[in-house]
């Protein structure tokens, strides 16, 4: 206690309570070391308890004490921001990436301020200027990562002979390559990228007796079994799943894909944290599904006004900690001493709400079909992780094939060389889902005034091609995209007369630049 007494007032602000984080390191390091193996991943996951969920938020807690000591980029971050003793995780301070990795180099975001020589990954994304983010990962972290998507894929894909088509892209973002690493752990793999002749034939090279699972975008594994129908493919003969992220995914979507595909299934991460926070199971698809349907499940689990559909996932706290904070911001914890860089208390920017599976399990009790429901979605998988259910970003970005679509960006593309622009009065972003079922950004522009047929025309066409111009050359994930699949350029533009279409109503003095 004396001890305690004479330090530093800044080192008295990082102390924690023993026990808690002792019993958070020791629960920590038992999951760690029986997740090893999928098997054990699976096992851990059917016996999740809300038990864990205090010792993992210990967990949490402990390791950022620990960073706050340890790692030179949040002891100063930290420090700046006194606040007493920081006895609940919820006591320090949120880090995000313009605040904390814009403002500390890579090294210094290090556990003791180092970057080791060697057995270490760099991911790249790119963010709102286009300017690159660098996200280092060590080899223990790389292993943990593979180990978590391996366990889920084994239990939520029952394969025989199992055969990985990993269509991400190889060059855009982390998902490509880590993908391909994890499942080699499970199952034959072939990294052939978003290329549609290379999959069709390696399908028809291996024949019917493998089972397939083909990780891609959504709108990729549309484009896959299009072109398949196209050539008369034998489905029947095949067991073909899917497995899919980057970007939300719309039930109609789903219906569509499997038609042809045994099961598709979406993940949810991001390149600032780790591709694999969360992932979707038969029981968060039922969940996502009675949401749109079941008014009363709605109403108690999102709220009597909410209109937007979440996607659904479950998740390991004890892999990454979440909590939302008073605006309902996803914030992260994934401090373990195998991650190189821990992510502490990190703010991605996304809306989401956190429920834990023994509260739905109560709601579906009150229901007798719903009971028999949820006993239906939960019989085979069995999972009792915690729930995410995610909105998506909250700072006006829209996600697209793996890349943020960035308002200013498209302000750029609309304004810059444009001969029309005068005719611009303002503009706003959406994501529209068409009768095909092809996912598209759509570009809504307010005119300042009538146009006649062949100005609008024109107006449409210098602002499309000005965008998409713009987009290619400040987003290496856009551009890499493009290179790929050139269909990924389809951006549409819609012209609306003032004051009408998502621009109705009273003008108030900012722009609204999302379309929900």
């Amino acid at each position: 206690m004396a001890e305690t007494l004479h330090r530093p007032a800044a080192l008295r602000t990082v102390e924690t309570p023993l026990m808690g984080e002792a019993a958070g390191r020791a629960v920590a390091a038992l999951v760690g070391l029986i997740g090893r193996h999928p098997a054990g991943w699976r096992w851990l996951a059917r016996r999740h308890h809300p038990v864990l969920d205090r010792l993992a938020e210990a967990n949490a807690h402990a390791a950022c004490a620990r960073a706050a000591r340890r790692v030179p980029a949040y002891r100063e971050f930290v420090r700046a921001r006194p606040a007493g003793v920081r006895r609940r995780l919820r006591d320090f301070p949120e880090t995000d990436k313009q605040g904390y990795v814009v403002a500390h180099d890579a090294a210094a975001r290090c556990w003791h301020g180092r970057l080791p020589e060697r057995g270490v990954v760099v991911d790249e994304s790119a963010g709102s200027s286009g300017r690159p983010f660098n996200w280092p990962r060590g080899e223990r972290e790389l292993r943990a990562v593979h180990r978590d998507i391996a366990g889920y894929t084994g239990l939520v894909f029952p394969m025989r002979r199992p055969f990985v088509i990993n269509a991400y892209s190889m060059g855009a973002w982390a998902t490509g390559t880590t993908t391909g690493a994890a499942m080699a752990r499970i199952a034959v793999v072939k990294n052939t990228g978003p290329d549609l002749g290379k999959i069709v034939d390696t399908l028809r090279e291996f024949g019917p007796d493998h089972d397939y699972l083909v990780t891609a975008y959504p709108p990729f594994l549309k484009h896959l079994r299009d072109r398949l129908d196209a050539e008369d493919f034998p489905w029947s003969r095949y067991r073909i799943f899917g497995s899919c992220g980057g970007e939300g995914m719309t039930e109609a979507l789903r219906d569509y894909l499997e038609q042809r595909f045994v099961r598709v299934r979406s993940a949810y991460g991001a390149s600032d944290l780790t591709i694999g926070i969360g992932a979707e199971t038969r029981f968060t698809v039922w969940l996502r599904r009675a949401l749109r349907t079941d008014a009363g499940l709605r109403a108690e689990l999102l709220g009597p006004t909410e209109q937007r559909l979440p996607m659904v996932f479950q998740y390991n706290p004890f892999a990454t900690w979440l909590e939302t904070n008073a605006r309902r911001e996803l914030v992260c914890t994934a401090g373990g001493r195998g991650v190189l860089q821990p992510r502490l208390r990190y703010n991605v920017g996304d809306e989401a709400l956190l429920v834990p599976y023994r509260r739905i399990a109560e709601l579906a009790a009150a229901d007798p079909v719903r009971a028999a429901e949820f006993r239906a979605a939960v019989a085979q998988e069995r999972m009792t992780l915690p729930v995410l259910m995610l909105f998506g970003r909250r700072d006006s970005t829209v996600s697209y094939l793996g890349a943020n679509l960035y308002p200013q960006d498209v302000e750029y593309g609309l304004y810059t060389g444009n001969p029309h622009a005068a005719a611009i009065s303002r503009f706003c972003l959406a994501l529209h889902e068409d009768a095909a079922l092809e996912t598209r950004p759509v570009i809504h522009v307010e005119l300042r005034g009538s146009l006649a047929a062949a100005d609008r025309a024109a107006l449409a066409a210098a602002c499309r091609d000005g965008v998409r111009r713009h987009l290619a050359s400040v987003s290496r994930d856009f551009a890499q995209s493009l290179a790929e699949d050139p269909s990924a350029g389809d951006l549409r533009v819609e012209l609306h007369e003032p004051g009408t279409g998502p621009f109705a109503g009273p003008q108030k003095i900012k722009n609204a630049y999302l379309v929900r």
